[in-house]
């Protein structure tokens, strides 16, 4: 049979219209699944920290991808490596070597504690790769019965049956049950919590040094210091998740070297990027020891496109003094926020994270969703999180022009808001 006789056999695939049927078994749905409850909003361009509505309003960027574009905008560092990576090679197979890949390994491992990585697509498969690689450190020194982590109420590590399984947040959970076992949630910020929960199969201590999604809460660095000792006592391995929170968002290459401590693991994406799909699953040799060949894998995961790019955005963020305007942006827009929140007491509780990611924890009654939302009239993009927190992640290239603008719409949103009678 002939692939043209086949297909006309299918009245669906030869485009006929659905039936009367078809509708009562699948209700109107989009075309693009509807996950997201997204704004009624649309780019057509971006320069820099602004991108611009297809109808020509200018918008600043104080989301940026959810700290996706840490270099804002069409940089031409990464225009260029597109450009020239993109007429070259995209894609081949991790069954040959790729030598844009490995570059980029070799200089992270350079500067960081890890001593080598796998690539991935997303944050969500390199925090994966993490969890199959504790698993398998314990089974490689045969005790195959150590798989359970230790994880943080609040946290987010992807959407993944994994990553929900790991933080049970009910939003997240609810219909996908039954979870996977092998994780077990303690509050943040609990250390007493922690100790009681380790038993003779927990493997792991796993942790955000930021929380983003859980409303920007930040562990301070005597408690990061306290779980790296705790782990050290009882033969565990530290995992962090810096997905959000590395890749210079903080004024450090990654967040955990404020508080002068080493990971055995931690996964990585969003900014190391800029924008385009990567991530990367890091670790020491001794954790490592277990993951050979035909113990993981992905199809696109550095690939010779992806890993170009990232090596771009390496080129700019390890440029001398590009770390330490993060850190003086960072203190000028946390300064100004301060200031805001000393002037509308009843409305904002509580200034939040470290660099350039922050957030605004709002008084209980004003609703994050509402302030994000009036922000957009104001041409100024922010996220909302957990914890009815206003996330602000902008570009990592952000001067104090656009702090003064940014600060600018949330002192108009908030006067129109005490206006209204709200926050008294």
């Amino acid at each position: 049979m002939s692939i043209q006789s086949s297909v006309s056999q299918s009245p669906a695939d030869a485009g006929q219209p659905k039936t009367a049927n078809d509708t009562m078994i699948s209700p109107a749905i989009p075309p693009v699944m509807p996950t997201y409850a997204r704004a009624n909003l649309s780019f057509s361009h971006g320069e820099g920290v602004y991108l611009f509505s297809g109808d020509g309003h200018r918008y600043l960027d104080f989301a940026a991808g959810i700290a996706v574009n840490a270099l804002g905008h069409s940089h031409p560092h990464l225009v260029e490596t597109l450009q020239d990576q993109g007429g070259k090679l995209w894609h081949i197979s991790n069954l040959y070597r790729v030598p844009e890949a490995e570059r980029l390994a070799a200089r992270l491992v350079e500067h960081s504690f890890a001593d080598t990585m796998f690539f991935t697509n997303s944050g969500a498969e390199a925090w994966e790769c993490g969890v199959k690689l504790i698993r398998k450190y314990f089974d490689h020194i045969g005790q195959p019965d150590r798989y359970r982590i230790i994880c943080l109420d609040g946290a987010f590590h992807g959407r993944t049956l994994g990553g929900i399984s790991a933080t049970r947040q009910p939003k997240m959970i609810d219909g996908f049950g039954p979870l996977l076992d092998g994780f077990d949630v303690v509050p943040f910020g609990d250390l007493a919590a922690i100790e009681a929960a380790i038993g003779p199969r927990t493997a792991a201590i796993h942790l955000e040094p930021i929380q983003g999604e859980g409303g920007i809460r930040a562990v301070d660095a005597e408690f990061l210091r306290a779980v790296r000792a705790l782990c050290d006592q009882h033969g565990l391995l530290l995992y962090l998740d810096e997905i959000q929170c590395g890749m210079g968002r903080t004024g450090k290459l990654f967040a955990h070297e404020w508080a002068g401590i080493t990971p055995d693991v931690m996964s990585v994406a969003k900014g190391i990027g800029g924008g385009f799909p990567l991530g990367a699953c890091m670790a020491t040799a001794k954790a490592a020891a277990g993951m050979v060949a035909g113990t993981h894998g992905s199809t696109y995961g550095g690939n010779p496109l992806a890993t170009a790019i990232g090596n771009a955005v390496l080129d700019v963020i390890l440029e001398p003094g590009f770390l330490s305007h993060v850190e003086q942006q960072g203190k000028a827009l946390g300064a100004a926020l301060v200031a805001l929140q000393s002037r509308y007491p009843g409305l904002v509780q509580q200034v939040r994270g470290m660099g350039l990611m922050l957030g605004l924890r709002l008084v209980d009654g004003v609703t994050a969703g509402d302030v994000v939302a009036r922000l957009r009239e104001h041409n100024l993009l922010t996220v909302p999180a957990s914890d009815n927190t206003v996330r602000l992640l902008p570009p990592l290239i952000i001067e104090q022009q656009h702090i003064d603008e940014a600060i600018a719409a949330l002192d108009a949103v908030f006067t129109a808001m005490v206006t209204e009678g709200m926050g008294q």
